[in-house]
């Protein structure tokens, strides 16, 4: 069935921008239309005789007219009625002939296309029922700017500063459906659903996944309990602080409380990094060295570097060195005393401890330097063994507080690491010995007081909801962006629990129901890849060594999807998980298993060629590999029952145009067809919107004009993908009875301002491009210019024509 034939095949749907007008009783092809065109031109009757022309036939012969000249008369008419048949033929032939040269590009499947009738197809039609359909209403929804008052709940990206000015008097039809609440029920069944950014999207995937009440396996239902426990927040809040004071009095108690044994420094050290992942005085965790790299080694190290100190600090570049403001002291101050009001300090002794630890917290941050500083300075990836850092830094037990880390891994003196700040973990040794040793407080273990505070931080998402208002408002006072909101301790709590249960999803992904998807997921990769690498070869760089390089690094890459070979059978992870014990009553207990499994999970980036996150949503690099994570294809972007249309007009244009941000970073020049390519584009969204030619015209940027470019170059390779898709497997399902091109343009419409990492270098709407690759093609359902406006530029003049 062609896209023609589609078309004309629309469901009636009543009150949508989709619904098409009532068809007549016999509703005619163009075909029957030219037919009965023809027979009313040579006065054939066009209806079935009626019982009225029945007595014409009983009717007497008029005088003189013999039977045998009425047979001569009826064979004469029979065959000018037969020559004049054969004559519409032929014309109809023709025509016919015609229209399948003009159809010809179409994407034009050879079967029958069936409509998608799977649960996650009824909830993306459910959302394109909903929607506004850019085809009817092109004037009213291209030139609307995300965040703006657009009346459908499209409206999650940021609203640009320099957007047209709009006419919104005109409320497309369906509007009025769009601006009702987004989870109220359609029909009393299915539920009007938000298009939610990629992270989002994956996270409630995953959610759904946890929430599920279907059979699992040992493992799988621990993590399930393990959610469960983190939702819990009524047994969280009722527990209060009583389980943190229960772990620091099983530590041997602390200064605060008054009782406390003097156990060594070194010993309780070891105790909060293997058993608690809590580094006071310095950070660990596993990488290769860049250097190694570009020789093509492969190693793994220990990699050193400074705490996440609570103290707020400042960089003086005048001094070179970081520093303690008087006004961040305050709310500081105010914070330590709030943290041991909670945890029930004593009044007279309050003052005492929080003066001790904050003077400990700025000696220790006056040592500390930014990013930028150390990598300026050549302090980054200091390589050293562990015996001379022993030496540098004598107050640590180097060697068995990096054996209690990574254990069972084998870690011994003569092993390299790499320091990020070897200053720092000097002067850090000089303090800490200082406070141990030389202090006149010392006896109060000042110390040990800085170690537990710094692990209070540590189990702050394991607490009532106090500790994150304390946290809060400390976070106000300083003047910065409060990072939490209602409800969000919760998902603080949730990303945590899931990216260290990743070795669980790798596994219930592949093999519980997932393991259809890889084989779509992969072809689209491949389709992506191929015409991306195809276009790029077509474009006239101008600097011929520059081209011929970039093709050189693109050619050498491979797509691969990321589904994580080391993924486990069930025995496996049950297996793995036997020693973890879910309380569905105390999260705090399962909190302390949680970082016991973040210390496994550091452990296995030794032998890992990638670090397994499962909310990665976007390609890396990796050798010479372009990683895909299966994070990236989750509902509603994209479903193994989804008509590959849908697929590819939302989650391959993504890829689309995240492969040309990964792969093209490193070249920030735009080729002459490029920058003028991006011009004409402009020009047109100027000419449409009614800004050309006046006086507050936007001239764009160098890095505008390169993001225009690649997003529509990002819409052509994802749409040719499809093509490609459709020329090796012609089958496709739809959905609403939509053409396979309608429904891929409109999916790529419904997430159009999705909140991407570029959107501030793009001066217009990514679903604008629409209006330019229909403005240049043939392949549209239906014109897309506004018949009130004049269109005061071409894009046929300065494009290419798209097939």
């Amino acid at each position: 069935m062609t896209e023609n034939q589609l078309e004309h095949e629309l469901l009636p749907l009543p009150q949508s921008s989709f619904a098409q007008p009532p068809a007549p009783d016999h509703p005619q092809g163009p075909h029957q239309n030219q037919l009965l065109q023809g027979l009313a031109q040579h006065d054939i009757p066009l209806h079935p005789p009626s019982d009225s022309d029945s007595t014409t036939q009983n009717r007497p012969r008029l005088p003189g007219q013999s039977p045998r000249w009425t047979n001569h008369r009826r064979l004469i008419l029979l065959v000018l009625l037969g020559s004049s048949l054969w004559a519409i033929v032929l014309v109809l032939v023709y025509y016919s002939q015609q229209d399948v040269k003009t159809q010809s590009k179409e994407i034009t499947p050879t079967e029958k296309v069936t409509q998608c009738l799977s649960k996650a197809c009824q909830r993306a039609s459910v959302r394109l029922y909903t929607s506004v359909d850019p085809f009817s209403h092109p004037c009213d929804y291209f030139l609307i700017t995300c965040g703006s008052d657009r009346p459908w709940p499209t409206t999650r990206g940021k609203k640009r500063s320099e957007g047209p000015p709009l006419n919104l008097q005109r409320q497309p039809k369906g509007a009025e459906m769009r601006t009702k609440k987004k989870e109220k029920n359609l029909d009393g069944n299915m539920k009007v659903e938000e298009i939610l950014d990629r992270k989002n999207a994956l996270m409630r995937y995953l959610q759904e996944a946890l929430e599920s009440k279907s059979r699992s396996g040992s493992a799988v239902q621990k993590v399930k309990d393990f959610y469960r426990s983190c939702l819990d927040t009524k047994s969280i809040e009722t527990a209060g602080v009583e389980p943190f004071l229960t772990l620091v009095q099983q530590l041997g108690g602390w200064g605060i409380s008054g009782q406390w044994n003097h156990s060594d420094f070194n010993s309780t050290l070891k105790v909060l990094i293997r058993q608690y992942a809590s580094f006071p005085f310095f950070n660990l965790y596993v990488g290769r060295d860049p250097n190694e790299i570009l020789r093509g080694t492969d190693r793994k190290y220990i990699q050193i570097d400074e705490p996440d100190l609570l103290i707020p600090i400042a960089w003086n570049n005048t001094a070179q060195k970081s520093i303690a403001k008087t006004q961040t002291l305050f709310p500081f101050l105010a914070l330590c005393q709030k943290y041991l009001a909670l945890l029930g300090a004593p009044s007279g002794s309050n003052i005492v401890h929080v003066g001790m630890f904050i003077s400990l917290s700025s000696e220790l941050a006056v040592a500390t330097s930014p990013l930028s500083y150390r990598l300026l300075n050549g302090l980054l990836y200091q390589r050293i063994t562990i015996k001379e850092l022993a030496n540098e830094a004598p107050v640590i037990d180097w060697l068995g507080c990096l054996q209690a880390a990574f254990h069972p891994h084998p870690v011994r003196p003569e092993d390299h690491v790499l320091l990020h700040n070897l200053p720092y973990i000097v002067q850090m040794s000089n303090v800490i010995q200082k406070w141990l040793t030389e202090h006149e407080l010392r006896s109060s273990g000042p110390v040990r007081t800085f170690m537990f505070l710094k692990l209070l931080q540590t189990f702050t998402p394991a607490l009532d909801s106090r500790f994150r208002e304390t946290e809060r408002r400390f976070y106000l006072a300083l003047g910065h962006t409060v990072p939490f909101r209602a409800g969000s301790i919760v998902s603080r709590r949730r990303r945590k629990d899931l990216t260290l249960f990743s070795p669980i999803f790798s596994r219930t992904w592949l093999h519980n129901g997932r393991l259809s998807f890889c084989e779509q997921a992969e072809e689209m990769l491949e389709n992506i890849f191929s015409i991306f690498k195809t276009k790029l070869n077509h474009l006239d760089w101008g600097d011929n060594n520059s081209q011929q390089s970039l093709m050189k690094k693109v050619h050498s890459l491979t797509p691969r999807l990321w589904t994580q070979t080391e993924s486990k059978r069930e025995s496996e992870l049950d297996l793995l998980f036997s020693e973890v014990n879910i309380s569905t009553r105390s999260y705090f207990s399962n909190y302390i298993q949680l970082l016991d499994l973040q210390r496994q999970r550091r452990n296995r980036l030794f032998n890992q060629t990638q670090e397994d996150d499962i909310f990665s949503v976007r390609p890396f690099h990796s050798g010479n590999e372009v990683i895909f994570p299966m994070g990236m294809f989750v509902p509603p972007f994209f479903h193994a029952t989804y008509p590959r249309a849908m697929n590819y007009g939302i989650l391959g244009i993504f890829i689309a145009k995240d492969i040309f941000h990964l792969l093209l970073q490193d070249d920030p020049s735009l080729s002459e067809a490029g920058t003028a390519m991006a011009e004409c584009v402009w020009a047109h969204y100027l000419s449409t919107t009614g800004r050309a030619g006046g006086g507050n015209a936007t001239v764009l940027s160098a890095v505008q004009r390169r993001e225009i470019w690649l997003q529509y170059s990002a819409l052509q390779v994802a749409f040719q993908a499809y093509q490609q898709s459709l020329q090796r497997q012609p089958e496709d399902s739809a959905l609403l009875h939509l053409s396979l091109t309608h429904l891929f343009l409109t999916s790529f419409a419904q997430v159009d301002c999705d909140t991407e990492l570029y959107g501030d270098s793009m001066p217009l709407e990514p679903s604008f491009m629409i209006t330019v690759l229909c403005s240049t093609s043939t392949l549209c359902p239906a014109a897309l210019e506004c018949p009130s406006k004049t269109q005061l530029h071409s894009l046929k003049a300065c494009l290419p024509h798209s097939s």
